[in-house]
């Protein structure tokens, strides 16, 4: 990298992945400017200026540019095209834009993903679905058969823009699609993977994710994942791959299916911290965030071994509670022995909104699943 480090950092989005990036690395002496159109966006208390602003509007983009050396962004759902012509002008820009842009259009991103042999789901393409008979029609001529999984090519994000269409008589969302085949698989599994401008990796363990039936959101993690060690290195070995596919620079979440026959496939890839990877802020030597801002400016990648075992637990809004949040359960959760809880300082809940999560760490995995469990029941966020 040329220029000096540290240096100021544009955070493009200011939710909590940008509050917690701002919190997990001040230590290293950089500043940090966000742009959010939300004026109590979370990570704003935390940063040394703020922009408010919409992150499609080229004007509020160009403003953050203009005032950081680099910049990253905690949210795919920006405008690209400004961001692509800055690049091209010389911004510091990373992950790329152009990678971004591959990201943002979930067929782009199984195209490349197949283009490289990465393993993942067959799929195919399809434009706005006329009826599900027709669509039923294509599937069956291409070699598919229900259940297919539908994903909107665009704007997709934790669990919208997917539909499982079980039988021709489900309706599929009018919308630009890809379909794919429906994955039985025995775990999802999860690998954070660091990629530095030189090329090094830094892998980190791989865990299990939990989701939530009803809403499609990662629930729990555990750290590391109860699987083989061959299948360890088989998911560690395509997370990487697949960060090498979009020539990436930063740090990735790689999200995985094991099938039921042992094989690992990519689900999808965020080019960003993520969920999977706040474990990594107790339990890590470096954390996610930190590991970020040293890849994309240059320092060397941190360690990333497990000191402990551990279980992330997300902390979501209850069901029928709106308006001003209310921690029940704070200091009777907080007394339990190797608890760290996390809240992302926003100001309205709402039904399964994260608001926070809470890290375990145990001497064995199973001592902190049995904490997680006892925090389950404890920390409530409600509304006052």
């Amino acid at each position: 990298m040329t220029g000096k480090v540290p240096c100021t950092l544009g955070i493009i989005g200011g939710g909590q992945l940008g509050r917690m990036l701002i919190y997990r690395t001040r230590k290293l002496g950089f500043r940090f400017i966000v742009l959010d159109a939300d004026p109590s966006a979370p990570a704003r208390s935390l940063a040394d200026d703020f922009i408010q602003g919409d992150l499609y509007d080229p004007a509020s983009l160009s403003r953050l540019l203009d005032a950081c050396d680099i910049a990253t962004y905690e949210i795919e759902h920006i405008n690209i095209e400004p961001l692509l012509k800055a690049e091209q002008e010389g911004k510091k820009i990373l992950p790329s834009p152009r990678l971004l842009q591959i990201i943002q259009d979930k067929l782009l991103q199984k195209d490349t993903f197949a283009r490289n042999r990465i393993p993942i789901p067959r799929f195919f393409s399809c434009d706005t679905p006329a009826d599900s008979r027709s669509l039923y029609q294509r599937a069956k001529e291409l070699g598919f058969s229900f259940p297919l999984v539908q994903k909107s090519r665009k704007g997709g994000y934790d669990g919208r823009g997917v539909k499982i269409l079980r039988s021709p008589e489900d309706t599929p969302m009018p919308v630009p699609s890809l379909l794919e085949e429906f994955v039985s698989f025995t775990k999802e599994l999860a690998v954070m993977a660091a990629r530095g401008m030189d090329g090094s990796f830094a892998l980190y363990p791989v865990t299990e994710m939990i989701f939530n039936s009803d809403h499609n959101i990662c629930d729990t993690v555990f750290a590391p994942a109860e699987v083989p060690e061959e299948v360890k290195e088989q998911a560690q070995y395509v997370a990487r791959s697949a960060v090498e596919a979009l020539e990436g620079v930063g740090v990735f979440g790689v999200e995985l299916f094991l099938t039921t026959d042992n094989r690992v496939l990519v689900n999808e890839v965020a080019p960003r911290p993520h969920n999977s990877g706040h474990y990594t802020m107790e339990a890590c030597i470096t954390c996610q965030f930190e590991q970020h801002l040293r890849a994309i400016t240059g320092l060397p990648l941190g360690a990333t071994d497990l000191l402990r075992p551990a279980v992330m637990v997300n902390l979501l809004g209850e069901p029928g509670y709106r308006g001003k949040p209310y921690i029940e359960g704070l200091a009777e959760a907080l007394a339990i022995p190797g608890v760290s809880l996390h809240l992302y300082g926003k100001e309205e809940v709402r039904p399964f909104r994260k608001m926070g999560h809470c890290t375990v760490l145990g001497t064995t995995l199973e001592e902190a699943r049995r904490k997680a469990e006892r925090i389950r029941g404890i920390l409530k966020i409600r509304s006052i």
